[in-house]
């Protein structure tokens, strides 16, 4: 019975844990989103991209969650994470240790004050062998706390991994949008030069034989070299944005195959989802938060501080001067001992690191706060970037068509001597890039789907994690209580 008390007594202490227990803050998020579209679609946890309707985008996709090297870093980072916190639950717990020791010396025999008894040899031998145990009873819950702040800075780093994937997978479809982008406004000017060359052919012909004017012909190059300056511009923003798709992609630097243009790709379908699903959808919230339940719980280690400290250590084993005895009866030994240490005077010491501790989880609660209000502006700047987009490019598909009526029309009443071939030329300098704009736009109203799915976050993460070549270690279980303590 005696011994049932004492456990139970044990027990009982062993519960007390000092600091404040983690509870989510109030967050005000607003019911809808502001640019809410009324037709969105259930797609948050599915792989998007693949609506695209493109296969190379998708095997861009697989190839980088496969190799990139940033997601190794963020798999090596939960890795560590993981060790901190095994370590730091490892004080839970008592710890064995072993040792052993063997030597063999001679003391002087010619000093005043004689060093060995009569009958002692000189020099001697010794051996040792202990097991030897210590524990650090954890009456006030400061190794507990400690440990929720490790699991907590092991899911934050495991968030931030996941972080990670969401922005990989964001930029390899964007970057290679506007790489589909840039293909058709290099094909444009290509297009367009061929048909400036054309023109500076005919006029030429037509300078020869009297018909037009020197100035007419210097008129028809400079629309030519107007073209042609676009396209090494054009030729290096692809050249550069291939070499960023092969870098994401976990490539040296070069080429990237090409899927569809961006006048057949499909476009994706806008996610649902209300404000409030972003707290538990996007990986750089929860991220936030497990930081303010880590900073949260050091509040905890840190009063520990003030209270007393109760080890217990305990040794056994044997020690002989004769090996062939070492393990007998009368060569045995032990010891065991309990040490309580607790602060009286620290001038600061301990309160000092208390208001640490809670100016920490101050600031970790106003970044968890400040990174909810991103992530909702984060969202609507995305959905208003991508209605407003959708409206621009039909404005510059109207505008390119008046466009090319205006300079077909021109045109003929140069061709019939109803106008000078200045406007003729004013029609087509502005038809060109007008049509280098409609293709940019093209690509831009497809990255701008991008951003949405990136903003909203969801479980296509889940999704993309599977894709991985590397597994990050399972993470701690998410919980606001008490690690537990295995």
């Amino acid at each position: 019975m005696r011994g049932r008390g004492v456990l139970a007594l044990t027990l009982v202490l062993a519960g007390c844990v000092v600091g404040p227990d983690y509870t989510r803050p109030a967050v005000d998020a607003p019911k809808t989103f502001v640019y809410e579209v009324k037709d969105a679609a259930d797609t948050a946890n599915t792989q998007w991209w693949k609506q695209f309707d493109d296969p190379v985008l998708d095997q861009l996709i697989a190839e980088a969650l496969a190799n990139n090297l940033n997601i190794k870093v963020a798999v090596a980072n939960v890795e560590q994470a993981a060790g901190v916190l095994t370590q730091t639950r490892s004080s839970l717990v008592p710890q064995v240790g072993y040792s052993g020791a063997a030597g063999r010396g001679r003391v002087s025999e010619s000093t005043a004050t004689p060093q060995l008894s009569a009958g002692i040899p000189n020099p001697q031998s010794s051996y040792e062998a202990l097991l030897s145990v210590s524990w650090e009873i954890d009456l006030w819950g400061r190794i507990r706390r400690l440990s929720e702040s490790a699991r907590a800075n092991l899911l934050a780093t495991d968030e931030a991994r996941r972080g990670v994937i969401l922005s990989l997978v964001s930029s390899v479809a964007s970057n290679y949008l506007t790489l589909r982008g840039l293909d058709e406004q290099l094909a444009v000017a290509k297009r367009t030069l061929g048909a400036y060359g054309e023109s500076v052919r005919l006029y030429q012909l037509q300078f020869q034989y009297g018909q037009v004017s020197q100035m007419q012909v210097a008129q028809v190059q400079s629309q030519y070299e107007t073209a042609a300056v676009q396209i090494p511009l054009l030729e290096s923003q692809i050249a550069q944005t291939e070499n960023g798709l092969s870098v994401l992609i976990g490539r040296n630097p070069g080429p990237i195959p090409r899927g569809k243009s961006v006048y057949d790709l499909v476009q994706p379908k806008v996610p649902a989802g209300v404000p409030s699903e972003l707290l538990t959808r996007r990986p750089d919230l929860l991220q936030a938060e497990d930081n303010l339940i880590a900073a949260n719980a050091q509040i905890g280690a840190a009063r520990a501080l003030y209270f007393p400290t109760i080890s217990l250590t305990g040794a056994g084993g044997s020690s002989s001067t004769q090996l062939n005895n070492l393990f007998t009866g009368p060569a045995r030994v032990w010891s065991y001992a309990g040490q309580l240490v607790g602060p009286i005077f620290t001038f600061g010491a301990v309160s000092g690191q208390v208001a640490q501790a809670e100016a920490a989880q101050k600031a970790a609660l106003y970044s968890y706060q400040y990174s909810i209000q991103n992530a909702f502006a984060d969202v609507e700047n995305a959905l208003v970037a991508n209605q407003k987009l959708i409206g621009q490019q039909a404005a510059q598909e109207r505008l390119v068509a008046a466009l090319k009526s205006y300079a077909q029309l021109a045109t003929l009443q140069f061709n019939g001597g109803y106008t000078s071939y200045t406007t003729v030329l004013q029609a087509e300098q502005s038809l060109f890039p007008a049509e280098l704009q409609l293709a940019s736009l093209r690509a831009q109203v497809f990255s701008s789907s991008v951003g949405i799915y990136k903003a909203m976050g969801g479980g296509w993460v889940v999704e993309a994690d599977k894709m991985t070549a590397d597994t990050a270690p399972p993470p701690a279980t998410r919980s606001t209580g008490m690690p537990p303590l295995f």
